[in-house]
């Protein structure tokens, strides 16, 4: 079912199923002024001229019958958007609609998004709104990932899984403090790393040329796919490795639908770091080979 775009005014409601705009309209949720737009359509239009919710509009409440205003009341940076291009429906994730939605609601469903339809999701990212928002999400998505892979590794080591089985009641007492510092810690650890990670990314997608927009979309293309990814690493034993790798894919789809660069730059700025440091890390250990080498022809 096709996923329609909502505004009112300047303000994003949200994306909803057609069946959840149509029971809007019924009880007065949804106005027929309010502005609407899917895929495959060239424009944003008001609900009013959608012919799919005729009758529906008809059974609205009388206060949710005022006619709309004139297409062009429209705020600019929706009229302006066009389905062709990846900037079209920036109408927010439904994290940006929590207060409605609810948090853990509005969590989930901006999670599923992200990590099922990153195309879609980031396509539809606001580009700004401040840094907050996208920051809180990182920390609740990457803290409950975190410290649920952490516990689970502290129960494998004390079951002896992953370590020597007489060290199991050692590693049972010492998880008390450090464990409670480490989750303590962990917010701000993740908030730390999503400033610095998305700075070197920003200057990274500058160097290749790809960087359209600011820092802030960076860094909110970022701070969704750290919450999004962080809970997957609650998967035992592999998940570090598999939010790791997802994280990379949502990064490179992510930085080339908001800051619409092709993807292969996208590709090279997220890459570009590991690329330096794995180059820096060899060339270290062919330099410490050859003085070794030296060393040993002196004696």
């Amino acid at each position: 079912m096709a996923m329609i775009h909502v505004n009112r005014g300047a303000t994003s409601l949200g994306s909803f199923p057609e069946d959840q705009v149509r029971e809007g309209i019924r009880s007065g949720r949804f106005l027929p002024s309010d502005l609407g737009w899917k895929e495959g359509m060239t424009n944003w239009q008001p609900l009013s001229q959608f012919t799919e919710f005729a009758e529906d509009l008809k059974a609205g409440t009388p206060a949710a019958s005022a006619p709309p205003p004139p297409q062009t009341a429209a705020p600019p940076s929706v009229v302006a958007a066009t389905p062709g291009s990846t900037s079209a429906p920036r109408s927010g994730l439904p994290w940006d609609a929590r207060a409605t939605k609810g948090l853990v609601a509005a969590f989930i469903e901006t999670l599923q998004m992200v990590l099922t339809r990153p195309s879609e999701a980031f396509t539809a990212m606001q580009r700004e709104g401040g840094l907050g928002d996208p920051l809180l999400y990182a920390i609740i998505g990457g803290s409950i990932g975190g410290a649920v892979s952490f516990l689970f590794s502290l129960g494998f080591q004390s079951l002896g899984l992953f370590g020597d089985r007489h060290n199991a009641f050692a590693a049972m007492a010492g998880m008390g403090i450090g464990s409670i510092a480490f989750i303590i810690f962990l917010p701000v650890l993740i908030a730390i790393g999503l400033f610095i990670g998305s700075g070197i990314v920003h200057v990274c997608l500058m160097i290749v040329g790809g960087a359209k927009q600011s820092f802030e979309t960076t860094f909110r293309v970022v701070a969704f796919t750290q919450g999004s990814t962080g809970p997957l690493q609650m998967i035992p034993i592999c998940g570090g490795l598999v939010a790791g790798v997802w994280a990379l894919v949502l990064n490179c789809i992510g930085l080339a639908r908001a800051h619409e660069t092709d993807t292969g730059r996208a590709v090279l700025a997220v890459l570009l770091p590991l690329i330096v440091c794995c180059g820096g890390g060899l060339l270290l250990a062919m330099m410490f080979g050859a003085l070794g080498a030296w060393g040993a022809s002196q004696h």
